[in-house]
């Protein structure tokens, strides 16, 4: 199967590669889907939600509080120091992720387009205001003493498993420029991702060479989208990922496997 994709990267030097959840998990961050592409946990927090009701920002902030401890700390494994050499090699014409915890750029990539946004930073949904996130915890700390005594499970995408907590007692900060409510800087499920984002990733896509899925079911429409306009265009298409995906039925090439394996036996 290595033989294949090298086969491939070599009739197709320039990719474009769509990365998801899959990448992260040996890097001790959870994926929301099984192998048949079902949810394994809960549906995660709605934008809707989070937007409409105070006690949602209380249940979103109080598991994140938690979970961002641990994802802060996950370092980058070999599928993400994989596709960076890839990208060194003149192999990775754009690299674009659906995950938002930052370890493609600590393994070196070079400006990765993050489809969903960072974790990394909050910002204000009155006034636009950012701040790290660094910031946003220390606020929430402040003013929640008892959350430094938790402990949960890691969830998806920085969330945990929190239980026995009275969300309702959460204090969150507002903005400090406008008092407005404070968001991560991620794309909610429910929500759009920006336009110009999804544009200059389509501009991407049509300017290489064929797209490389790693480790992504692209049940999501924001990531399957590339593999649709892909196969639209006749642009060939490959993935790695240990489970089905939505586009099975027009991959050129599919290898059901660890992508951080696989990329390592290809690069050496």
């Amino acid at each position: 199967m290595t033989q294949r994709l090298g086969d491939f990267i070599e009739r197709y030097p320039r990719l474009f590669v769509l990365t998801g959840a899959g990448v992260s998990t040996a890097s001790g961050i959870p994926d929301y889907r099984d192998q048949h592409g079902d949810w394994k946990h809960q549906r995660p927090m709605e934008y809707r939600d989070f937007v409409g009701g105070h006690r949602a920002r209380q249940r979103y902030w109080s598991r994140s509080f938690i979970g961002w401890r641990r994802f802060s700390g996950a370092l980058p494994n070999l599928a993400h120091r994989s596709i960076a050499r890839l990208e060194q090699a003149g192999r990775v014409a754009r690299l674009v992720t659906q995950n938002v915890d930052g370890l493609h750029q600590r393994a070196g990539s070079r400006e990765p387009i993050e489809l969903h946004g960072s974790l990394a930073h909050v910002a204000c949904l009155d006034c636009g205001r950012t701040l790290p996130r660094a910031a946003m915890q220390q606020a929430l700390a402040e003013r929640n003493p008892v959350l430094e005594a938790l402990s949960a499970e890691l969830a998806p995408d920085g969330d945990a498993r929190l239980d026995g907590f009275d969300e309702r007692a959460l204090d969150i900060p507002d903005c400090a420029a406008c008092g407005g409510v404070l968001k991560p800087g991620v794309v909610f499920f429910g929500e759009g991702v920006p336009a110009a984002r999804v544009e200059q990733s389509y501009a991407a896509l049509d300017a290489a060479d064929a797209m490389l899925v790693v480790g992504s079911s692209l049940m999501v429409y924001s990531g399957f989208r590339f593999a649709r306009r892909a196969r639209e265009r006749g642009i060939p298409l490959a993935a790695i990922n240990l489970g089905r995906t939505r586009a099975d039925d027009f991959l050129d090439l599919k290898i059901t496997a660890d992508c951080g394996d696989v990329l390592a036996k290809l690069l050496n």
